[in-house]
């Protein structure tokens, strides 16, 4: 670790899984150390030492590889603040030369609180409750898309062994992927029998006997159909059918697990009562918006996705179209939720109809509605209480 015997005011931390790369600069924008550190708590208490009580500690990650250099930090007392990938790659851009390292980028890190504060993050610290709900929704997301990537690839063995039975077989069918699970795919049900298909089928449950000899007779006439089957296929279609099952299983325990935590969280609950706001989406609004860190509904939006992206240059006419960022997850369910609102007589139901009449289609009309209603969320949000119809 370099160092030159003055205290840091700012300590950049270009975090790493094993180490971090820190760079501290004084009040006049001097270098005074740079070095790496070991991502171990004494390691970075140490640095924090070094760099003294008071200093501002930015990293680029905050959490994962570089949430036990925020959580040392606070532990020490110093403020700590958040620059974003996309942010630090424009500042490292307008730095002179190409090169690319971890000390650069420490001190592109460092740099940026004096020169361009605007660009850094605030850090909250984070609720026990909040980070639970957090971990859970992302285990959640984590496991709707493996479920999905599992059907899909059941659906590719299963097109390319017979397109009537990847017709006949439904992945979302829990006593389907028994059979499959158990038994394989059409050689391995012809040669176990129909009696045993059966008996798999009963004690998987849900399976009526009309069903049931539907899917033997779509599994018997593929195995008869004289085409050679690769012997993967069976195997395949055990694995892929025992990850579906099993991912089946987790989803529930982990929104049975979200629901325990948010029970008492009076902020989901006054969400809740925002028409066209369910479960799904007040947790996700819940997990993944610290509102704290928006100053107003039109940061929220953008960050959500769901304000217009305004463009002028020049001469050129001003124009707004639909922003493709923001945080997708959000962005979906803020705006296909509002589907719920179409015909019905509260605020957001009337102002689809007026935007219709203003002769926008059915979607921009949607955005429009879920951008009206951010409002209220944000309100609600900063300051928890129950949704009131205002009186028309």
């Amino acid at each position: 670790m370099e160092e030159r015997g003055t205290t840091a005011a700012v300590l950049g931390l270009d975090v790493g899984k094993a180490s971090h790369w820190a760079c501290g600069i004084d009040s006049s924008g001097r270098v005074v150390l740079s070095g790496r550190v070991a991502n171990r708590a004494a390691d970075v208490d140490a640095v924090l030492a070094r760099a003294g009580s008071g200093a501002l500690v930015v990293v680029d990650q905050k959490r994962n590889i570089g949430a036990l250099a925020v959580a040392r930090a606070r532990a020490a007392g110093n403020p700590v603040a958040y620059l974003p990938g996309s942010a630090e790659k424009a500042l490292r851009d307008a730095e002179a030369g190409v090169a690319k390292t971890d000390r650069i980028d420490a001190e592109v890190i460092a740099r940026a609180a004096p020169g361009t504060p605007h660009v850094l993050r605030p850090l909250a610290e984070e609720a026990p409750r909040a980070a639970s709900v957090r971990l859970l929704a992302s285990q959640l997301d984590f496991c709707t898309g493996s479920r999905t990537r599992a059907k899909n690839r059941l659906r590719a063995v299963l097109l390319e062994a017979d397109p009537a039975l990847e017709a006949a077989v439904d992945p979302s069918c829990a006593w389907h992927m028994a059979v499959l699970a158990e038994i394989g795919g059409p050689a391995d049900c012809a040669e176990a029998g129909i009696r045993r298909f059966g008996a798999v089928a009963e004690r998987a449950g849900g399976a009526s006997r009309a069903a049931s000899s539907r899917l033997w007779g779509a599994l018997a006439a593929s195995a008869s159909a004289g085409r050679p089957s690769a012997p993967a296929e069976g195997a395949l279609a055990r694995m892929l059918a025992r990850d579906i099952l099993a991912l089946d299983g987790e989803a529930p325990e982990l929104r049975a697990l979200m629901a325990a935590e948010l029970e008492s969280d009076e902020t989901y609950r006054c969400l809740l009562t925002v028409p066209g706001v369910g479960p799904k989406t007040a947790a996700a609004l819940v997990a993944a918006v610290d509102v704290s860190l928006f100053p107003s509904h039109d940061k929220l939006a953008s960050y959500c996705g769901v304000a217009p992206a305004d463009s002028q240059s020049g001469t050129s006419v001003r124009s707004a179209r639909p922003q493709r960022g923001g945080n997708k997850t959000l962005k979906n369910l803020l705006i296909f939720s509002c589907n719920s609102l179409v015909g019905t007589g509260n605020r957001f139901g009337r102002y689809y109809e007026e935007c219709r009449a203003r002769n926008m289609r059915h979607n921009a009309a949607l955005k429009a509605v879920a951008r009206k209603r951010l409002k209220v969320i944000w309100a609600i949000m900063r300051n928890p209480r129950p949704y009131e119809e205002p009186v028309a």
